[in-house]
């Protein structure tokens, strides 16, 4: 006798406004199944994933949980059936502590009053499971880096103890050893009968994980199958439409001199020593672990934290304290955290990809709106921004979409030294290339590139260089080839007893 599905959608469809982001998505998950959800960017996984957690209604399709009909009224309903998601864009309470975010909806209560015991206790059960039982549970979630803050929101979805579990895109802000927790987790869970939907531009991620697959492509379901039966490419192909055979190209170039001094930097409780040379022609890589400093690290050459001790040099002049002077140096920074600091979501796609010039599209004082649309409509097509148009809001479009949109800030300031702070996180694997290839393209043009990934296969594949953050220190910088994920890893864990 055949094993019912734990869920199952036939013929989800939903629209914005004249923009079909769903046309009929059907999906079936077993129960204890893996399931990979693959798409590209606005290929429509994150608002089918809304459906399913109530956060959007169906105007179309019926959705079964365990062989009954399921239409969640909204999230929390959708939380107290059994089914959890985590958000690629966290949606934590920054005000709140750790441990009120993790129990938000579920807290335990006596005599009419919240157990703060209780709450305290599954808490940290919670992130004990990731290998996180030392958090500090009572400081504000806002207080936290944006690595921890996805620590936290994992540990949300697991104290509820769900039947079907959603992540979406849960190792972009990790490092390999969170990761390799949190795989271990996705593993007794599916011991114990929970289906899992694994949403991740991670390929390599997907085949160790899952068992099978669905691909969306335009809102529409275009292949499903065994990940054992099918191939990188073939999901590839599939995702795109086209063949993408090589995602790190390489391009001939040779450093020149130097445009990017660092000597014995320290900023914050972080960052505490650094020297680097990075020069015209180069992409230097920054690894390490959660809390090391490598995003301390750029946001202190970038004049945005304090510089304690040390110096910095662009192009042989002392760098500017402030952000505003080291933008008018040439120096452009992408954040780590697009929503909190790297846009505007409620403004235009042109705000957003000229805020830095403004003075460039201005005319008496006035914006001249079809000058700055010309040039973001040059950006959406150089980058292939899956949007309506320069007009439309940047707090519309999906993730990857909008990392698109602030890389594309930087590239029309234009700055000389680019400092990249996970500059895929939420990219699909076929954009991954086109912005490897832009990123090679701009070294290959003599700028100067700094790139800080907690994806060491990308740092490997990209980068000419590669130096090591260990516990607010610059260990260690090496030719790219002198470099494995081994001993990157040896290094960043300060396994390595000589430097």
């Amino acid at each position: 006798m055949s094993v019912a599905p734990a869920l199952e959608l036939r013929g989800i469809r939903k629209r914005f406004g004249a923009t079909e982001a769903l046309r009929g998505v059907s999906l079936a998950v077993a129960p204890g199944e893996v399931h990979a959800l693959i798409g590209e960017n606005g290929a429509g996984k994150s608002t089918l994933m809304k459906v399913l957690s109530g956060a959007h209604q169906p105007d179309a399709g019926e959705m079964a949980l365990a062989g009954r009909p399921y239409r969640p009224a909204g999230p929390p309903d959708a939380r107290r059936r059994g089914v959890a998601m985590i958000y690629q864009e966290l949606t934590l309470a920054p005000h709140l502590s750790a441990r009120e975010n993790i129990l938000l909806g579920l807290e335990p209560s006596r005599a009419g009053w919240i157990d703060v015991a209780a709450a305290r206790t599954a808490a940290r059960d919670a992130l004990a499971q990731l290998g996180h039982g030392e958090l500090d549970l009572e400081r504000p979630a806002g207080a936290f880096g944006i690595a921890e803050r996805q620590i936290i929101e994992i540990a949300r979805a697991l104290v509820g103890r769900p039947r079907v579990l959603i992540l979406d895109e849960p190792t972009s802000s990790l490092t390999g050893a969170d990761a390799e927790r949190l795989f271990a987790v996705i593993a007794r869970l599916r011991e114990q009968g929970v289906s899992i939907i694994y949403i991740s531009h991670f390929l390599e991620e997907c085949r160790r994980l899952c068992d099978r697959f669905t691909v969306l492509k335009d809102g529409a379901s275009v292949g499903a199958g065994r990940m054992s039966e099918t191939t990188p490419d073939e999901l590839v192909t599939r995702m795109t439409g086209r063949e993408v055979r090589d995602l790190y190209p390489r391009h001939a170039r040779a450093a020149r001199e130097s445009l990017l001094e660092v000597r014995t930097l320290a900023a914050g409780p972080r960052l505490r020593d650094a020297d680097c040379v990075v020069r015209a022609g180069e992409i230097f890589g920054l690894a390490g672990l959660i809390g090391a400093g490598r995003t301390e690290l750029l946001r202190a050459v970038f004049g945005l934290d304090p510089r304690s001790a040390g110096g910095v040099r662009f192009g042989g002049e002392e760098a500017a304290a402030r952000p505003r002077g080291c933008w008018a140096q040439g120096v452009g920074f992408l954040s780590e955290d697009r929503k909190e600091e790297g846009l505007l979501l409620s403004q235009p796609l042109g705000d957003n990809l000229t805020l830095t010039k403004l003075g460039v599209f201005s005319r008496a004082g006035w914006i001249d709106t079809g000058r700055q649309d010309a040039a973001a409509a040059r950006w959406i097509a150089a980058l292939r921004i899956r949007c309506l148009g320069p007009n439309q809001p940047v707090g519309q479009l999906s993730g990857g979409n909008q990392q698109k949109v602030a890389l594309a800030r930087l590239l029309e300031h234009p700055a000389r030294i680019l400092l990249l702070d996970e500059p895929t996180r939420g990219i699909d694997v076929g954009s991954k290339a086109e912005i490897y290839t832009l990123i090679g393209e701009l070294a290959a043009a003599g700028k100067a590139v700094v790139v800080a990934s907690s994806h060491l296969p990308e740092l490997l594949g990209l980068c000419d260089t590669i130096g090591v953050m260990c516990r607010g220190s610059l260990v260690a910088v090496r030719p790219r080839a002198e470099w494995s994920e081994a001993e990157l890893l040896r290094v960043a864990t300060g396994a390595a007893h000589s430097f």
